[in-house]
């Protein structure tokens, strides 16, 4: 037993413990480092030093940790990248301590968390009217001298999408090169592949541990190498999925030429990596940047986006970049990548599908989804209907039959079981209508088919002594109808962090697409047994983006001397809106209603009508500057966009941009009170690049609850490349009772050549 005295100094003993032990993980938790892209301001550079980036090895060296020795190769260690294109700064590994000191240092304006980011995981030329008698790809335009920047998992050069026969030279403006590693050297390059390189320093930083297998801008994982051939794959005869979309591969520009930015890799994406990328393929000489990448909705925020910064810079040198929207649809406010200076690029699917046939002894067939890779047996095999399907002991005793089984809210359960118990085939029946596009590629033969059918295989098996069976695989359709629709996992508009400008742009084929893949990746699994193939099919935004970035290159092609801003409206004014049946294009998380322009943008690319728009939206730099100062950016804020200071004296949110969204969201609007009406204005310019003597007149369709007035209703233009402005006024409740309202503004010349059409948006939604 302690004495008074021993017991007070085992007390303060206990007190400084818990203090020391505070401390030490205090500096534990100041130590640990992380890794972040710091904005600087250029101008701010001392004369004594040469470069940028020995400025910021000296900063770096300068606010190192006493515990760190100050040796250069300290420095070096925490330096990632030094970015003088894409934006002004560095990227680097560092303590909570250092940050802070590192904000003090001259020329500091902010910093950004080094985020991680994620992918957006043949016929379509057809489908989209591109062909060499008539459309788009007429001679002597196949994208020829274009140079189309993707940033991805890397490319397989061998492919034979990646041939450079029959393309011209490479331009002498490239200053891009191959970059040799594991598996890769110089030599893959070609005049299809200029450039190839690739980025994982940021990857590494937070991952210390980590060992990259194939350190190169060789593809392992397929999606790059799938997004390169859909943008500007070279002539690729016998193409196919197992039997399923067969036929010749090619992309939007065949002739375009390539350059691949390695930044994504199996154990992450992160954005000092991304804008390194970004940084280099400015400095190489793109024209055109494909982005099937992007931050999460909650971090996609302009200000703390570096690759919104940097695409900024991009579009300031003259490069068109487009971006995929994202796969969180279809709620509204999920759109990403929706930067003003960009094209935002949601998913649709064609007019192509991929079945298997149940035929039963009764000769009556059914077709279902399916991407099963076999073509099975064509022999009758016994069915048989066990219901849910729930006793893997049951199934195994019934190998050698086909098995029917009825969803009871256990489907996956019911897989899984037939799965284990190593069924020859089976039959699934659900009410879930979309349920068959998460199985198509069962790892064994099997149909997923709905109540309807479901009842007929049920009926038959009952109704004779002896049910017999047989399937068959590889059934492709052509000409499938409605097509386009949207597709459920597309994400929706409006973008978040500007609302004010429509988003997304236009939706462009994203499902199910047919392109080259890296030979090594696996596809599917037959049982439990891999399968590899020289082409996927796969489905996403990040399919439906670089079918844009290659519509853009043809664009370019044509007219090289257009700027993005007006690529980006050629694109927009002349997307359709209708689908194969001349309906309006649908959305099929919404019971097929039509979908709206927050779903679809302007509507369905249309590369034909985009090579000669009639009129264009341009708009320049400084015009998105504007609109930031009008969205309350600060001068620092503006500055990491500008690298040069604002005072902000002209600010407008009416971008001069080819569409139009406006949020009637007054919440002190009650239904008791007097309907009072307001006013929301819009001021464009459009620019004539059709030929002098064109006169055109406004069209608006029907808002049902909104008065649209255009002011003046024609607009003459005596030449080519004229401006003439018009206003746009939409009246209407301050609040709506209608989610969003839609309609379109068309421009169309007395000829009847061109409808140079630009969605409006009127909204009650919020976030």
């Amino acid at each position: 037993m302690f004495r008074e005295g021993q017991s007070s100094t085992m007390g303060i003993l206990n007190v400084m413990s818990t203090i020391l032990f505070i401390v030490s993980s205090l500096s534990l938790s100041l130590a640990k480092s992380g890794t972040y892209i710091i904005h600087m301001d250029s101008s701010a550079m001392p004369k004594a030093f040469s470069s940028h980036h020995s400025w910021y090895l000296s900063m770096l060296s300068s606010i190192l940790d006493p515990s760190e020795a100050a040796a250069a190769s300290t420095t070096i260690s925490k330096h990632l990248y030094t970015y003088t294109d894409s934006i002004n700064g560095f990227s680097a590994s560092l303590t909570s301590s250092e940050l802070e000191a590192l904000k003090n240092s001259f020329g500091y304006i902010s910093f950004t968390r080094d985020l991680p980011l994620t992918v957006h995981t043949t016929h379509t030329s057809q489908f989209l009217g591109l062909s060499s008698v008539s459309g788009a790809w007429t001679a002597p335009n196949n994208g020829e001298d274009v140079i189309i920047g993707i940033v991805d998992t890397g490319i397989w050069p061998e492919s034979e999408s990646f041939s450079d026969e029959g393309m011209n030279k490479v331009p002498p403006r490239w200053k891009g090169k191959c970059e040799s590693g594991t598996e890769f050297n110089s030599s893959f390059c070609n005049k299809k592949l200029i450039g190839a390189r690739f980025y994982n320093k940021g990857l590494l930083a937070n991952n210390p541990k980590l060992t990259i297998p194939m350190n190169s801008p060789r593809d392992i994982n397929g999606h790059g190498t799938h997004t390169s051939s859909i943008a500007a794959g070279n002539y690729a005869e016998g193409a196919s999925y197992f039997g399923y979309a067969s036929g010749t591969a090619r992309g939007m520009a065949p002739r375009a030429h390539i350059a691949m930015y390695k930044v994504v890799w199996r154990d992450g994406t992160y954005t000092s990596d991304v804008l390194a990328a970004i940084d280099q393929a400015i400095k190489d000489g793109v024209d055109i940047l494909s982005l099937s990448l992007g931050l999460s909705v909650d971090d996609n925020i302009l200000e703390g986006d570096p690759i919104a910064v940097a695409t900024f810079a991009a579009v300031k040198k003259g490069i068109f970049v487009t971006a995929s929207a994202g796969n969180d649809g279809p709620l509204y406010w999920t759109s990403i990548n929706g930067a003003p200076w960009m094209l935002t690029v949601a998913a649709g699917s064609i007019d192509r599908e991929f079945d298997g046939i149940l035929t039963l002894g009764n000769g009556v067939q059914i077709i279902f989804k399916s991407l099963y890779p076999g073509n099975y047996s064509l022999i009758q095999m016994p069915l048989v209907y066990i219901d849910e399907c729930l006793s893997v002991d049951e199934l195994k005793q019934l190998r050698n039959k086909i098995i029917v089984c009825k969803d009871h809210l256990s489907i996956s359960n019911q897989l899984e079981n037939a799965e284990s118990a190593r069924v020859s085939a089976a039959v699934f029946i659900s009410n879930y209508s979309s349920l068959s596009e998460l199985y198509t590629r069962s790892s064994f033969p099997a149909a997923f088919i709905g109540l309807h059918d479901g009842q007929t295989v049920i009926d038959y098996i009952k109704q004779n002594t002896n049910p017999r069976g047989r399937f068959r695989f590889q059934k492709t359709t052509i000409g499938t109808k409605p097509a386009p629709r949207v597709d459920a996992y597309s994400s929706r508009g409006p973008f978040l962090s500007c609302p004010n400008v429509l988003k997304p742009d236009i939706l462009a084929p994203g499902s199910l697409v047919l392109a080259s893949w890296s030979p090594i990746s696996e596809v599917t699994f037959v049982r439990s047994h891999p399968l590899f193939s020289n082409f996927n099919l796969l489905s996403g935004t990040s399919m439906a983006t670089p079918h844009v970035a290659g519509v853009a290159a043809l664009i370019k092609t044509a007219h090289p001397d257009w700027s993005p801003a007006a690529i980006r409206s050629a694109i927009i004014t002349t997307a359709k809106l209708l689908d194969n049946t001349l309906s309006p294009i649908k959305d099929v998380s919404n019971y097929n209603f039509p979908a709206s322009p927050l779903d679809i943008g302007a509507g369905h690319i249309n590369p034909t009508k985009a090579l000669d728009p009639g009129l264009v939206y341009d708009a320049a730099p400084e015009d998105y500057i504007k609109l930031l100062c009008a969205m309350n950016y600060t001068s620092k804020q503006i500055r990491v966009f500008a690298n040069s200071s604002h005072n902000c004296l002209s600010r407008s949110l009416d971008l001069n941009y080819p569409s139009f969204i406006a949020f009637f969201t007054d919440e002190q609007s009650t239904s008791n009170q007097k309907v009072v009406k307001v006013v929301k204005e819009f001021r464009r310019t459009v620019t004539n690049v059709g030929k002098g003597g064109m006169a055109y007149t406004a069209m608006v369709t029907g808002m049902d609850g909104i008065k649209v007035m255009v002011e003046p209703q024609k607009l003459i233009f005596k030449q080519s490349y004229e401006k003439q402005s018009y206003k746009l006024s939409l009246e209407g409740p301050k609040s709506l009772k209608t989610e969003v309202i839609f309609g379109s503004l068309s421009w169309v010349d007395d000829d009847g050549k061109y409808m140079v059409r630009s969605p409006i948006v009127a909204t009650s939604i919020t976030p």
